[in-house]
């Protein structure tokens, strides 16, 4: 049964859980509070993959005390052996007296077994605390594991009729420094920043993070069906991230040339010249890709659209008007009735320029 205080003290575990936002995939953020006698006595969040989790990090620094507490954890604690042990179990062994958990873990490895096992352990659990907080947090995980394939954000800045670029391809620099920066945290949010082969020899990107601090980088995926970048591009050069190449060519001297400069090169099936975008995620998600961001250019967020890949759209608004040029090409649709629905989510504002966080529906 839902307590009074249990939304206050579930509100701490998620601003836990949101410090280590994009530093845990493949696993999700999760944060987590010990309460005694009405006062936190520990709190825990999972660093990274591979460390403890926040159930076990709190434990440990609740100690003897965690007896006769109630833990409240932003996600059902696992069941099973993967990389660190279940938490389920360190619960028990701490004779905790309740749980209360924010989400049921979308994992078959775990949904619903945690509380189980935490029931017949004669604990209290009680779930469904600020369960739609909990969810958006972790709206890339439960994606990754339920549809097998990577969450997708994509990333436009456009001009007020819609253009990312000139006639010409110029579109360096389209929105202001604050859009710039603010970007650079989506990048932060991401394991892999994704863009076309047509970007990487027009633009010559770092696609790093840059003008945030961040203690990681996300990995930098290039679309290059027939192996043309080049080896004195950016993201050949600069080792500051690893760099993926996926590719229909075997141009087995290129692509030997690549991987002596620490590039991975993947093969993939591709039709009249373009790859084949299923089949891209798929690889992407054995590679524990959890949350791609689409940077452009043009075409590939075309073919994002078109095909229906994508989860999350963010839009930056500059105030300019470029008349003639480039934008979002033929996605299929021929009537109004059949156009692509989004939910606003969040505006945002940098300067002059405006920020629009879309859901597809």
């Amino acid at each position: 049964m839902m307590r009074e205080t249990d939304h206050h003290f579930m509100r701490r575990a998620l601003e836990l859980a949101k410090l280590r936002k994009g530093l845990t995939h493949p696993n999700p953020t999760v944060g987590c509070v010990i309460v005694k006698d009405g006062k936190i006595i520990a709190e825990g969040y999972h660093e990274k993959v591979g460390m403890p989790h926040a159930e076990a990090v709190a434990l440990e620094k609740a100690g003897t005390q965690a007896e006769g507490s109630t833990l409240y954890v932003t996600l059902e604690p696992c069941t099973h052996y993967g990389r660190t042990p279940p938490c389920t179990d360190a619960i028990i062994r701490a004779k905790v007296k309740r749980v209360v958990i924010a989400t049921l873990d979308p994992n078959p490895l775990v949904s619903g077994r945690g509380v189980q096992k935490l029931r017949d352990a004669g604990i209290d659990v009680c779930v469904g605390v600020l369960e739609d907080e909990a969810r958006e947090l972790n709206e890339d995980f439960f994606t990754y594991i339920t549809q097998k394939r990577p969450y997708i954000t994509l990333k436009l800045a456009q001009s007020i009729d819609g253009r990312i670029a000139t006639k010409h391809g110029e579109s360096q620099w389209i929105t202001n420094q604050e859009s710039r920066t603010f970007a650079h945290r989506l990048r932060a949010q991401a394991t892999a920043v994704l863009v076309g082969i047509n970007t990487v020899l027009r633009d010559d990107p770092s696609l790093t993070v840059r003008h945030i601090p961040w203690e990681s980088q996300p990995i930098r995926v290039v679309l290059d069906p027939n192996l043309r970048i080049p080896i004195t591009s950016k993201l050949v050069r600069e080792k500051t991230a690893k760099t993926l190449i996926i590719t229909a060519s075997e141009n087995r001297e290129k692509m030997k040339i690549l991987e002596d400069e620490g590039i991975k090169v993947l093969l993939a099936p591709a039709e009249e010249g373009k790859l084949i975008l299923r089949e891209v995620l798929r690889e992407l998600y054995f590679m524990e890709i959890m949350h791609l961001l689409v940077e452009g250019g043009a075409q590939t967020i075309t073919s994002f659209i078109k095909e229906d890949l994508y989860d999350r759209l963010f839009i930056f608004l500059a105030p300019i008007l470029i008349g003639e040029g480039i934008g979002i090409g033929d996605i299929g649709t021929s009537k109004l009735l059949d156009a692509k629905r989004h939910m606003l989510k969040s505006i945002y504002r940098f300067g002059d320029d405006v920020g629009l966080e879309y859901k597809k529906l």
